[in-house]
């Protein structure tokens, strides 16, 4: 699982893909980085941390306020970045049940190497499992 997950760089290819597309440096973004839920806590991510992301240099999976932070200083949605995380640190890749379903997610290892009956079958039984 250590080596599927360290080869990924979905998460990585957001935030460089974003500050191209705000025209934003590691610096700005690095000041932008504060979690809306605790701004009293200031910046989240360094010049640094960023810069070693950028650099495709291993750095800790982000906890929940950096990730809400991240997402405020690229203004992307916190979902994105959610998965983008997910499929880079633990080889995760996030299904929705339903074209266009927004609130049922599933974080499913090695989606992609199953087959399209099998993708199929585990979008079924997210859409039909009821808990109650």
């Amino acid at each position: 699982m250590a080596d599927e997950a360290a080869a990924r760089t979905d998460f990585a290819d957001l935030v460089r893909r974003r500050m191209v597309e705000l025209k934003l440096g590691l610096r700005a973004v690095a000041d932008r980085a504060v979690d809306p839920d605790r701004p009293e806590g200031g910046s989240l991510w360094t010049k640094g941390t960023l810069e070693n992301l950028a650099n495709g240099r291993a750095i800790k999976a982000p906890g929940p306020g950096q990730l809400r932070a991240l997402a405020v200083a690229l203004e992307v949605p916190l979902r994105s970045l959610q998965d983008a995380a997910a499929a880079q640190w633990f080889g995760m890749e996030t299904v929705t049940a339903g074209e266009g379903d927004l609130e049922t997610r599933l974080l499913v290892r090695r989606y992609q190497a199953m087959s399209p009956e099998d993708r199929r079958r585990l979008q079924i039984i997210a859409e039909t499992y009821d808990p109650s």
